[in-house]
């Protein structure tokens, strides 16, 4: 399965139920909600979709859909975000 990990050069914060999450190399700002900052505090380690979805489920007692789990990955690659974990 494919797991992915946060890249490094990240300065994360917590303000209510918002994430800021800030790229200090690219000097550039992605705000989460709060399923997407507990996310990121996960991806702090090595994470499957799979992985990810029983995460949610038990902090949330809510069943997350694969794909919208496999999209929001994507959208923190296409952010520089996170990569391929090795």
């Amino acid at each position: 399965m494919v797991q992915f990990i946060q890249k490094n050069s990240f300065e994360a914060t917590q303000i209510e139920d918002e994430w800021i999450i800030l790229d200090t190399d690219q000097y550039t700002v992605t705000r989460l909600n709060e399923l997407g900052g507990f996310c990121w505090l996960k991806l702090g380690e090595a994470q499957t979709v799979d992985s990810l979805q029983t995460a949610i489920d038990q902090e949330y007692g809510a069943d997350c859909e694969k794909d919208s789990i496999d999209r929001f990955l994507t959208d923190l690659k296409k952010c520089g975000l996170i990569r391929h974990a090795i």
